[in-house]
C-alpha cells in the first residue's frame, strides 16, 4: 500500500509538470491587432512625403502608412529615417514596413505589397535652363539625394557627376549658388524644398523628365509572421476606394501653396 502511494503521488507530479511545461510554450500569435505586437514603420525623411517638425511628424506617406496599417488592424510606430537606414533595417526586420521606390539591393529582402500611383523623377536647373536629354547632362553635375537611386542610365553614367546631399534643401541651395547645374528627384520634394526657402516654382526652368518609379508598400520578409499581404491588400484597397491618397495629396501640396504666399 505504501509503494502504491508513493508510486502514485510520483504521478501526480509528473502530471503537474507536464501542465507547467506546456504552459510555457508559446501559442502561435493571431496576425490581427488582438496580439498587440507593434508594427515598425519607416518613412522616407523628405518633404511633402515625411515630415518632422516642432509640431510634430506628418506627410504624405507618413499618414498614408498610418492610415493603412491601423485600417488592417495593427498597432505601429512610424518615425521619418533616410533611405540608407530604411534599407539597412528592412534587411534585418528591425523595421517592417516604409512606402518607397523599389530597389535592386531590396529585392531578396522585401514583399512588394501594393504600387502607389507613379512618380516623375526629374533633372531640373534654374530658370532660364533647359536640358534636352539625359545625353545633354554628360559635363554636368547634379545635386543627388545620398541614398537614392532615381535613374540606373545617370547613376551608371560617369560623365554625368553627382554631388551627395542629405536632403533637397541643401540641393537646391547648391543649385542657387551655382554649384550644381540641377537637381535630380521627384518633383514635389524639389519644389517643397524651394518653398522652405522662400522660393517657388518660378525658381526653376524646365524638368526634364528622365524616369517614372512606382512608391511600393513594402514589407520586410523577415515581418511576415507579424504582417497579413491579404489583410494589407485589403486594407490598401479600401483606402483606394475613399480617395485617402489623393486627399492627402491635396491636403500637403495645398500646404504648400499657401506657406508660398
Amino acid at each position: 500500500m505504501k509503494y502504491l502511494f508513493i508510486f502514485f503521488s510520483l504521478f501526480l507530479l509528473l502530471q503537474g509538470f507536464a501542465r507547467a511545461e506546456s504552459s510555457l510554450v508559446e501559442e502561435p500569435k493571431s496576425l490581427s491587432a488582438e496580439n498587440h505586437e507593434l508594427i515598425i514603420v519607416r518613412t522616407i525623411g523628405f518633404p511633402p512625403y515625411g515630415i518632422k517638425s516642432e509640431s510634430g511628424t506628418s506627410g504624405i506617406y507618413y499618414e498614408m502608412a498610418n492610415k493603412l496599417i491601423e485600417e488592417a488592424g495593427y498597432q505601429l510606430e512610424n518615425s521619418i529615417a533616410p533611405y540608407s537606414r530604411i534599407i539597412r533595417e528592412l534587411k534585418s526586420g528591425k523595421a517592417d514596413m516604409t512606402i518607397m521606390f523599389k530597389y535592386e539591393e531590396l529585392k531578396e529582402h522585401v514583399i512588394y505589397v501594393a504600387p502607389l500611383p507613379a512618380l516623375p523623377t526629374v533633372v531640373i536647373g534654374l530658370k532660364g535652363t533647359a536640358f534636352e536629354s539625359v545625353e545633354s547632362l554628360k559635363g554636368k553635375e547634379l545635386a543627388y539625394l545620398r541614398g537614392a537611386k532615381f535613374s540606373e542610365q545617370i547613376d551608371n553614367d560617369p560623365e554625368i557627376r553627382k554631388y551627395s546631399t542629405v536632403d533637397f534643401v541643401q540641393g537646391v541651395k547648391m543649385l542657387k549658388r551655382g554649384r550644381v547645374d540641377g537637381i535630380i528627384g521627384p518633383i514635389d520634394p524639389i519644389l517643397s524644398a524651394a518653398k522652405q526657402l522662400n522660393d517657388d516654382f518660378s525658381l526653376f526652368g524646365e524638368p526634364l523628365v528622365v524616369k517614372e518609379n512606382t512608391p511600393w508598400v513594402q514589407i520586410s520578409k523577415k515581418s511576415r509572421d507579424k504582417l497579413s499581404i491579404e489583410k494589407l491588400n485589403e486594407a490598401f484597397k479600401k483606402l483606394q476606394s475613399q480617395h485617402v491618397l489623393e486627399a492627402l495629396r491635396e491636403k500637403y501640396l495645398s500646404m504648400q501653396m499657401n506657406n508660398s504666399n
